[in-house]
Order: structure tokens, then sequence, then C-alpha cells
């Protein structure tokens, strides 16, 4: 029996030094919100959990409000810790995320690796489809982390899909038992 996991990732939030895990989605961003409650209506979800950072609990505020369901917060689905980052270019930037899903244990100073991201994310998604196999749970989510937990399951998720990615963004993820199936992208 098929395991449905929708990734949602936040909708968009201005960046603030010093505030990653509180920042607020913009006004845009609460409208792409409401855009994906509607979206999400006509899903059947048994189980909803997120990040605890704000952005992506308001993301999918809307859906646990009209489906009635609480939103399970995990700690280890927060945001990849990038750290060293601040004190580079975009480019610098850029570069240093490609590096890391070319070689999983790279990491900027003070920062996480792609192997961190999966070490403490992995067991929660794991024990999530154990417990609620053939049912479907939404999980809302950051950029760096989809990606590293599709790329635990599947290599070819690396660099130039995280890059590809939007804010807002839903994959939908079909597994059979921890063997992933399919990827569809339902964000237009």
């Amino acid at each position: 029996m098929n395991t449905t996991i929708y990734m949602i990732r936040h909708a968009k939030s201005p960046f603030v030094i010093g505030q990653e895990r509180t920042r607020k989605l913009s006004r845009q961003g609460e409208l792409d919100a409401e855009k994906i409650t509607d979206l999400m209506n006509n899903k059947d979800i048994d189980l909803i959990v997120s990040s605890p950072y704000t952005r992506a609990l308001q993301t999918i505020e809307g859906i646990a409000n009209s489906k009635g369901l609480d939103i399970k917060i995990f700690e280890e689905l927060r945001e990849r810790q990038l750290k060293g980052a601040f004190k580079l270019s975009e480019e610098e930037i850029q570069q240093a995320i490609k590096t890391s899903y070319e070689d999983i244990d790279f990491h900027l100073e003070e920062g996480e690796s792609i192997k961190d991201v999966q070490d403490r994310a992995i067991p929660v998604i794991n024990d999530l489809l154990n417990h609620y196999q053939g049912k479907t749970i939404l999980i809302g989510t950051h950029g760096n982390v989809m990606t590293s937990i599709m790329n635990h399951f599947n290599k070819d998720y690396g660099y130039e899909f995280w890059k590809s990615t939007s804010k807002p963004d839903i994959y939908k993820l079909e597994l059979l038992g921890k063997k992933l199936l399919t990827v569809h992208r339902i964000w237009e």
C-alpha cells in the first residue's frame, strides 16, 4: 500500500538576519498560502507535520484549519543552517550549496552538510512512513530540507532540482515502504 507525502515548501518571506525561525510570510506569501489551501482542499490528508519555523507553519495553517487537523511540529525538520553564508556573495553561496549536493559531507563553517540534515530529518520521515503506511501526510518544509530528504531516496534530487524550485512549491511523493516511486510537482 502506497504512502503519499505532500512536501509544501513555504511561501515567500522577507529575509531578515537573526530572524530565521520567526520571520513571517510577505503579503505575496500570504496570498500564495491561500492558494495552496484552496489547491489542497480536495485532497484527503491524514496527518500534517511541519518545521517549527513561522513561515513554514503559516504556509500550511489554512490547510490544517480547513481539515480540522493539528500540525505536529518536528524540530528535526527545521531549515538547513548555512551559517558562514552571511559573509559570502550570492555567487559564493550558490557555489557552496551546489558543492554540498556533490559532496553531502561538505558544509560552510558552523553550518550543516546535506548529510547532517538527512541524519536529523530522515529518522522522522522513516517513523512517519512506518506509522502512517498507506496514508497521506502533508509536510510544511523548506527548500534545502525538502531537497535533502528527496535526495536521500533518489540522488537525482540535488542542486539543480533545489535551484528549480519556487516559493511556494508543492511536490507529491508516492512511496512503497521506504522506496520512492514517483514525484510530481503540483504547484504551477
